[in-house]
């Protein structure tokens, strides 16, 4: 890591006779940026730095906790007395203490010894540490984050692939249980290095052009999936240290393969160790609890009003693009954020300045969030996990939104679920569930999740939320899947999603993998892997995935049949594609449709395909197409429909 120029400053010890020589990472343009909220290198400055001083190599500490009184490190290296190693207070009022040990190895754990306000001890954790002891265990370790990158082709193309013109097939990942070296362990754990090679290998083999993983940033409880951090600087020891999970993203790089990481500056947990009441006081979270506590997480709120809390979550942000070359944030509950009622009722919550429900610090942070990662990072996305109908999430900043790059679309997950989860019988009755999504489409920039959320707490995995028997549930899925891969916008599947988990996910064991010895699993999941080959090769899918101009309603007349046609073009339209959805369990032969501007057409993709468990009744060899009006250039084609199935024309 490249280190700003060092340079010493007189400071006192306690003992006002002493004088020390301390070293010093910041320039005055630094504190003032710091006090400001625009910090966006405050991890060059703050933690745990390898650096030589007066020809002496050890490590320089920094820490921002304005009402301590007095702050040393502790660790096994002085036997944690906190005696040893005292931290010198900047005489500027800037709140940060700092200091030099000489002498001091990587890899050595620490901690920061506090006595705060009115005299409270505390022992936390460094908020910038790069590296923690693997859980129960609490110090962090210092270390360095020197690598060698081989992902050049990647970086330099990556404005391309991560485009919002391009292919968006998200593959969700929790670590911890994609694959585990004991089933039976919930506390064993792939390394990174593993993972290189089996979880690169296979998204690359299913088509993904993306993967999502769950929040890697260190986190005590595996039960919070991650979403609960207490050290955002640092990927979680679980699996390995620094170098090991940037091989990781390394890898999926060089195989073509984005990766974005959840992230989660809504709220932290008040582990003891943590940046709840880091020095004694609300230091990082609003003092205010109406503000400041999550009534559904039992979690702390960040004081985005606070300049040294929106620098320190800036600058995290740019920390993993820079450091460990990330592709993209999705940032955790953004709803959360932005509204001061929030899971709030009558009375548990104060009006902003101008009597509204908008939490007016959070929406500028998030906006210059937005704005400093993408004029830095070329090529990356961030994506709002975002519920409500708050207005231009994804739009630009100068036209008035958030400046997110995309949004996920929870409108179309749960009206699409609860279509999908109607007896076919019944789904004439509400067509309108499936086809309302195009109505405001086009008011954001939107992916379609089918997110861990959709498949854990009793909601049940994917499959069983089919109707009918096995054969029926099985074709469902195949058509929600179809129907997704095929409607506008980035897709993101959650894993196990692809070959049908019949467990909801678990993070204590791995998933089912067993199942994939059974021809319909493994089916569904070559389906899975020939909707990535489709999504990837045909434009009409991707181009004009977020334009008005890339879809179109074809026929919607047949909702007694629950029969859906609609087509999705490109700038030449002879690679559009016109999609039909047969969503009962009723196959119907010689179906016709109206389509215009070409006069041959053939079947590039069905759901009913044998090889993905399907019957293969109507394999459309043969599509006969008639001229009706040659004025206007429309055509009859004629075709066969299997049952609750996907047919998808070229």
């Amino acid at each position: 890591m490249q280190l700003p120029p060092y340079r010493y400053e007189d400071v006192h010890f306690v003992d006002s006779t002493k004088s020390v020589w301390n070293y010093s990472f910041f320039q005055q343009q630094d504190l003032d940026d710091f006090k400001d909220g625009i910090f966006i290198n405050a991890y060059k400055c703050f933690g745990a730095h390898p650096t030589i001083v007066l020809n002496t190599a050890g490590y320089y500490f920094s820490v921002w906790a304005p009402n301590a009184t007095y702050i040393s490190i502790v660790g096994n290296f002085n036997q944690w007395n906190e005696n040893a190693h005292p931290l010198f207070v900047r005489l500027d009022k800037s709140g940060i203490w700092e200091g030099f040990i000489p002498h001091l190895p990587k890899g050595e754990l620490y901690k920061f010894h506090i006595v705060g306000y009115e005299g409270l001890v505390l022992k936390k954790g460094d908020p910038f540490a790069w590296f923690w002891e693997l859980r129960p265990h609490t110090a962090s370790i210092t270390w360095d984050l020197e690598y060698h990158w081989k992902d050049g082709t990647w970086m330099a193309d990556r404005k391309m692939r991560n485009s919002l013109s391009a292919p968006w097939s998200v593959y969700e990942v929790h670590l911890g249980s994609w694959m585990k070296p004991d089933p039976s362990d919930e506390e064993s754990f792939h390394t990174y290095g593993y993972l290189a090679d089996r979880l690169v290998g296979y998204v690359k083999e299913m088509g993904f052009t993306h993967v999502e993983l769950m929040p890697v940033a260190e986190f005590p409880y595996d039960g919070s999936w991650g979403y609960q951090g207490t050290g955002y600087f640092a990927p979680t020891s679980r699996f390995g240290n620094p170098q090991d999970f940037m091989y990781l993203v390394d890898r999926f790089h060089q195989e073509g393969i984005g990766v974005i990481m959840d992230w989660v500056p809504a709220h932290f947990p008040y582990d003891e160790h943590g940046l709840y009441r880091f020095d004694g006081t609300n230091t990082y979270e609003y003092a205010d609890y109406r503000k400041g506590f999550h009534p559904d997480w039992n979690s702390y709120i960040f004081n985005y009003a606070r300049g040294e809390v929106r620098s320190f979550l800036l600058s995290n942000a740019h920390f993993w693009m820079e450091h460990y070359h990330i592709d993209g944030l999705r940032v955790d509950a953004v709803s959360s954020m932005l509204k001061l009622n929030y899971s709030r009722k009558e009375g548990e919550w104060e009006p902003n300045e101008f009597g509204g429900d908008g939490n007016i610090e959070a929406i500028e942070f998030i906006k210059l969030f937005n704005t400093t990662l993408y004029k830095r990072f070329e090529g990356i996305q961030t994506i709002a996990e975002e519920a409500t109908d708050w207005p231009g999430v994804s739009k630009p900043i100068y036209a008035g939104g958030l400046g997110f790059g995309m949004k996920w679309m929870m409108g179309w997950m749960h009206d699409t679920l609860k279509y999908f989860k109607t007896d076919p019988f019944y789904r004439s009755n509400i067509q309108d569930q499936l086809t309302f999504s195009i109505m405001y489409y086009y008011d954001e920039n939107f992916m379609l999740p089918l997110s861990h959320d959709e498949v854990v707490h009793g909601k049940s995995p994917m499959i069983y939320k089919m109707p009918g028997n096995e054969k029926e549930k099985f074709a469902g899925l195949r058509s929600l899947y179809g129907y997704m891969y095929t409607h506008p916008g980035g897709k993101l599947l959650f894993m196990g999603n692809e070959f049908g988990s019949t467990t909801e996910w678990n993070y204590k064991t791995e998933l089912p993998w067993g199942l994939l010895q059974y021809p319909v699993h493994a089916g569904l999941q070559q389906y899975v892997k020939a909707l990535n080959e489709l999504l990837v090769s045909e434009p009409a899918l991707y181009e004009k995935q977020f334009d008005t101009g890339g879809f179109e309603w074809v026929d919607l007349q047949h909702r007694s049949e629950s029969v859906i046609v609609y087509r999705r073009k490109t700038t030449a339209n002879e690679k559009d594609l016109v999609i039909i959805l047969n969503l009962t369990p009723v196959a119907r032969f010689g179906w016709e449709i109206v389509v215009y501007g070409k006069s041959a057409w053939k079947q590039i993709l069905t759901s009913d395909d044998q090889r993905f468990g399907g019957d293969g009744v109507a394999d459309n060899q043969v599509i006969k197409c008639e001229l009706i009006d040659k004025n206007s250039d429309h055509y009859k084609i004629k075709l066969d429909l299997p049952a609750l199935s996907i047919v998808v024309l070229k």
